[in-house]
């Protein structure tokens, strides 16, 4: 089997205690484990774009709280989760070499997410959670794969294009006209600050909130369009 070859952002290996899932999930997949470790990572990745349930959601769904402090909560209990992985060695799966030291990228993922719903109009939050959830680890598998590498930046800008247009377009409702420009732009911001790579920033957040912080900026504040 031809070893695969994976993003530069991905190297190293999970957490062993994640062992047995890797062996499993690659007999199920017909693939090496690292592999498997990839494709289990884009899946969980994917399904951050659940989060958007939180709006047709009633405020009182959960009975005692309301839906934001369920949502906080959760958001709490995520970072409870990496102060025992990285104060007491507590293992969780799919975590990189990279991140052995450093908050883990779930985390990132899990504030740029509920920051995306808690302090952006919809539409806005709309379109950069679909365009992390799906572009993000779409970017990533066309570079782990050297034969779609002429894909690499017109695949997901597409891709995210179509994902925001539609977010602002139906959820704005924003002109077709300007969703279509400002889906775009949130898609040239998004996608190239998937590539920038700092120690202590993750890409899930700043792929989140920029195009976010972009598309108020012009969105609302320059060009006035509703929230």
């Amino acid at each position: 089997m031809r070893p695969s070859v994976t993003d530069p952002n991905e190297t190293g290996d999970p957490a062993p205690g994640a062992g047995r899932l890797r062996r499993r999930l690659a007999v199920a997949l017909g693939r090496d484990e690292a592999a498997a470790d990839r494709v289990s990572r884009r899946i969980l990745h994917g399904a951050g774009a659940f989060i958007l349930v939180y709006y047709p959601m009633p405020v009182y769904f959960f009975l005692v709280l309301p839906k934001e402090a369920v949502l906080l909560l959760a958001l709490a209990a995520v970072g409870a989760i990496e102060v025992l992985r990285l104060g007491f060695g507590t293992k969780v799966p799919t975590i990189r070499d990279y991140e052995a030291r450093r908050p883990a990228s779930y985390v990132f993922y899990a504030v740029a997410l509920v920051i995306a719903v808690l302090l952006f109009p919809v539409p806005i939050a709309a379109a950069v959670v679909l365009g992390t959830a799906i572009v993000d680890p779409l970017a990533g598998e066309l570079r782990a794969q050297p034969r779609w590498a002429r894909f690499q930046l017109v695949a997901p800008f597409t891709v995210y294009t179509v994902l925001a247009t539609v977010a602002l377009g139906l959820l704005g409702p924003w002109p077709w006209g300007w969703s279509v420009g400002l889906g775009a732009l949130a898609a040239a911001v998004g996608v190239s600050v998937e590539r920038w790579r700092f120690r202590w920033v993750d890409d899930d957040l700043s792929m989140t909130v920029v195009p976010a912080l972009v598309l108020y900026a012009v969105g609302i504040g320059l060009l006035g369009l509703a929230r």
